[in-house]
């Protein structure tokens, strides 16, 4: 692997995780749904500004523009390629921070978990149920899609320590898997705080639909 597939896979990972599904969805709704609840455009505010539908609607979108990409990647780019695992990843990566910093969007995007949830998806098709069953378990006991959504971005580095210590790009697939869950703290910064003080969102909880709650 060269550092010009590299570049390549970074910018089109960037520009296609860009793609603002949230802001589409709510221009149909006739808003912009990042002058309300939280002020950004991923699923989570979906689902509080525009409805279910609109909110499943965001999270398909956020989930299949990466994990399309990565099936044409796995079974036909870059099919048998020794580096195929570390292809996925950088590339996932890339769409995770075009999905929170989209230039169409002045860089205000989401939060990447839906992306990183596509990118799990498309390392390996065993976490899928792994990851459903961890997300649903601590949301269904704690209420807070925020904690849920923490715990998923461990899902990468923790399998690719159990499952792929034998790739030969074993070292760079630990160091890239590490991204997605420093990004997700990153991005959830104000949540963990809230957590912390006892004053976070839970799910069924009324809230007030208004510019930058949070």
């Amino acid at each position: 692997m060269n550092i010009w597939l590299a570049i390549c896979l970074v910018v089109a990972g960037y520009l296609i995780g860009s793609i603002p599904f949230g802001y589409i969805v709510g221009k149909f709704n006739h808003i912009d749904i990042r002058n309300y609840g939280s002020g950004n455009s991923g699923t989570t505010n979906a689902f509080r500004t525009v409805g279910r539908v609109g909110g499943i609607i965001t999270f398909l979108g956020d989930f299949l523009k990466v994990f399309i990409p990565i099936m044409i990647m796995r079974f036909v780019l870059f099919k048998d390629q020794p580096y195929l695992n570390l292809v996925i990843l950088i590339f996932g990566f890339a769409c995770v921070l075009g999905h929170n910093f989209p230039v169409w969007l002045k860089f205000k995007g989401g939060k990447g978990i839906a992306v990183t949830a596509g990118v799990c998806s498309g390392l390996d098709f065993l976490i899928i149920p792994f990851g459903i069953v961890l997300f649903g378990v601590v949301v269904l006991i704690t209420k807070y899609v925020s904690l849920g959504s923490l715990l998923i971005s461990f899902v990468i580095p923790f399998w690719v320590i159990v499952r792929m210590s034998e790739d030969a790009y074993y070292p760079w697939l630990i160091a890239v898997s590490c991204l997605f869950t420093i990004s997700a703290f990153f991005m959830h910064r104000k949540n963990i705080k809230r957590l912390i003080r006892g004053e976070e969102n839970k799910i069924g909880q009324r809230v007030r639909i208004e510019k930058n709650e949070q």
